[in-house]
Parts: C-alpha cells; sequence; structure tokens
C-alpha cells in the first residue's frame, strides 16, 4: 500500500517538501462516505505512486490543516503540486472517475 497516514503538521511538511505532487484524502473515521472512499483511493495510490506520494489525513486528528485547506465536507481530495493545491475533488467516487480527474492534472 502506498498511502501514508498523517500523524503531525511536521510529517505533512516534510511530505510536501520531499515530493512534487501530492495528493490528500482528508477524511474521519465516523464518515460512512471514506470508509467507501478509502479502498479506492488506496487503489489510486497504487496505480499513481510513480509520480504522486498519495496521504491521508484524519481531520479529527488534524483540524490545522483541514481548516487550512478549508475543508468543508469529507471526503476530501485534494491535488497539490509544488505545495499549492491545483485542484480538488469532492465527495466518494469511482476509481475510474478518480483517475480522470488525476489525469487532467
Amino acid at each position: 500500500m502506498n498511502v501514508e497516514e498523517i500523524r503531525s503538521e511536521q510529517h505533512f511538511s516534510d511530505v510536501l517538501a520531499s515530493n512534487n505532487k501530492v495528493l490528500i484524502d482528508f477524511w474521519a473515521p465516523w464518515c460512512g462516505p471514506c470508509r467507501v472512499m478509502s479502498p479506492v483511493f488506496e487503489q489510486v495510490a497504487d496505480e499513481k505512486s510513480d509520480n504522486i506520494k498519495a496521504i491521508k489525513i484524519n481531520i479529527d486528528d488534524m483540524p490545522a490543516l483541514a481548516q487550512k485547506y478549508g475543508i468543508r465536507s469529507i471526503p476530501s481530495l485534494l491535488l497539490l503540486k509544488n505545495r499549492l493545491v491545483i485542484s480538488e475533488h469532492l465527495g466518494a467516487a469511482p476509481k475510474n472517475d478518480v483517475l480522470t480527474w488525476l489525469n487532467e492534472h
């Protein structure tokens, strides 16, 4: 599995510093759609591991990061390039939809 769980702001900063493109899954354990999206996210992360670093951020554990990125609903996927958000995908979606979205960027 190519998904890393972020546990601290320093860990998040380190991941951003060492990766050109980062795909973030903002989620929470109590969120039903997040549980549906989790295996899809892991499959996408495996397929895109050559050029995208995939990470998960639990909004209950890291509320400051969720606030920093303006997360209002979950699951929310953000794609960052060189530390800047270049695209956002809201809600659960099939794997092919997520891959199409990523391939557009």
